[in-house]
């Protein structure tokens, strides 16, 4: 259980790191022209994601969920790749990826990197980790509570990314 302490806080320490990149993106959004939507919703996503974090670790230990070799190890390499993902998206959208729904009006969408095979790679990563992070030690009603409830913030963070994106994109690019 030790070990997975370990790795649920890295993912918390990784976490802070995208909070730390967030606010220099902020400010460079703003500096911009930025204008942020969907700060209702941000709210419960910090929550939501916190959630995971703390009920990967109260799950595991007060339950009694056994690490299971096979599947535990598995979701590590799901967990691992889904970091990977994360800070690729991190990567390719440079100072226009945020925690929170800024658009920089007049910027063309990006396409490039994990952008040119989906819409909506960072998301893709959440929802992975969501689900691998906790049954790297069995707890699978941290996973599908986690699963459920990100389910239905995303049809919310999706409809306003999409809805920002579109009012900001230039007279004829792709919305």
């Amino acid at each position: 259980m030790i070990w997975y302490a370990a790795l649920v806080l890295a993912v918390a320490g990784e976490r802070v790191a995208e909070l730390a990149v967030a606010v220099r993106h902020t400010r460079w959004a703003r500096a911009g022209g930025g204008v942020e939507s969907g700060r209702g919703h941000y709210p419960a996503m910090v929550a939501l994601h916190t959630a995971l974090l703390a009920g990967c670790l109260v799950e595991a230990g007060a339950a009694g969920r056994p690490f299971v070799p096979l599947l535990g190890w598995a979701m590590v390499a799901v967990v691992l790749a889904a970091q990977a993902l994360r800070w690729w998206c991190i990567r390719t959208l440079g100072p226009r990826w945020n925690t929170r729904v800024i658009v920089v009006p007049g910027l063309p969408l990006v396409t490039g990197g994990p952008y040119r095979l989906l819409r909506h790679p960072n998301y893709v990563a959440v929802a992975a980790e969501g689900i691998a992070l906790p049954l790297v030690h069995g707890a699978w009603v941290t996973a599908v509570g986690f699963t459920v409830l990100n389910t239905v913030l995303m049809a919310v963070r999706v409809r306003c990314e999409e809805a920002a994106l579109a009012s900001a994109s230039p007279a004829g690019a792709p919305a």
